[in-house]
């Protein structure tokens, strides 16, 4: 069965490779390669529809006063004058990003909440075009409109709590979208609704994409340090990533 599974996954590289040969641009992958940096394939055991006890989840209350704000196609959590900044490139369905938020991302809480680290996330959306379905730009789209609503930290650590359990999945559909966000305390509401399910900020999502390839990311998650990139290894676990941020002089 692991050959059958193996084999199944090598295609789907194949097929995310030669798609994006097709239409001229670098294939982009979710996951850490043989050297710990982002650009391989995966699954996780994620929630989906299901209630998750996701370290996220509990990092998005953690993070719950903290600001976000939107500059082109980067959303920002903390204080824009935070005299260290760690940027975060991720897609809502890859199961690495999610390692990533319940292990490293951990790491980050108390900094950004204490004022001394802004994050600032690039949410991109290739898997869509690698695996088919809407999934990643729909949840880029609703995780722009949870900043309008003053909810990002809360709705991105509920986003991740709620991955489907494959990637091939394409869970995130407005209804589902919806259904979560209800789990953030006033984070519904007509505006808010209305961007989900019209697609307000799609237009956005592609700034974003845009952001993400202008930046020469080409897997997620990729994190970068005051402009170094974090060793991939580290990413998964919050005292590796703790030791990181330590030796940038954050902690």
């Amino acid at each position: 069965m692991a050959v059958h599974k193996a084999g199944r996954m090598a295609g789907r590289v194949a097929v995310a490779v030669a798609a994006a040969a097709l239409i001229g641009v670098a294939a982009s992958a979710c996951g850490p390669d043989e050297n710990g940096d982002s650009g391989g394939n995966g699954s996780n055991g994620g929630g989906g529809d299901k209630p998750s006890a996701s370290a996220s989840a509990a990092a998005g209350t953690g993070l719950a006063d903290v600001p976000a704000s939107v500059k082109g196609g980067v959303i920002t959590v903390g204080d824009p004058k935070a005299k260290h900044t760690v940027k975060v490139y991720e897609d809502p369905r890859c199961p690495f990003c999610k390692k990533f938020e319940d292990g490293g991302a951990q790491a980050l809480v108390k900094p950004v909440a204490d004022g001394k680290v802004k994050v600032e996330y690039t949410i991109a959306s290739f898997l869509d075009k690698s695996l088919g379905g809407s999934g990643s730009v729909n949840a880029a789209n609703a995780l722009r409109a949870s900043v309008e609503a003053g909810k990002f930290p809360q709705f991105h650590a509920v986003v991740f709590a709620h991955q489907p359990a494959e990637e091939t999945d394409d869970a995130y559909t407005p209804a589902f979208l919806l259904k979560i966000a209800g789990k953030v305390d006033g984070l519904r509401g007509g505006a808010f609704d209305k961007a989900v399910k019209g697609g307000t900020y799609k237009k956005w999502v592609g700034e974003a994409m845009d952001t993400f390839s202008g930046d020469g990311v080409q897997g997620t998650p990729t994190v970068v340090i005051d402009g170094k990139k974090a060793d991939g290894n580290a990413l998964y676990e919050q005292p590796a990533f703790a030791e990181q941020l330590k030796a940038a002089g954050i902690s």
